[in-house]
């Protein structure tokens, strides 16, 4: 299993792991979005987006993009 943090997130930038093509479930299976906020997120975002931007909208609350030096 590749576990390097090898993508990144399509909503913040911020580096990821997407274990999608993985052998396993990835760890954003665990998480339940709404079919409003998943179509939502696939008109605005191309790519996958971290767990902590989709626990984000599981709970609804905003996260800001990492700031950028």
């Amino acid at each position: 299993m590749n576990t390097a943090l090898d993508d990144r997130c399509a909503r913040c930038a911020s580096a990821f792991h997407c274990g999608m093509a993985d052998a396993g479930a990835c760890a954003c299976t665990g998480i339940t979005l709404d079919a409003a906020t998943l179509a939502d997120l696939r008109q605005r975002y191309s790519g996958c987006l971290c767990l902590r931007c989709l626990q984000a909208f599981a709970t609804e609350a905003p996260v800001l993009p990492n700031a950028r030096t």
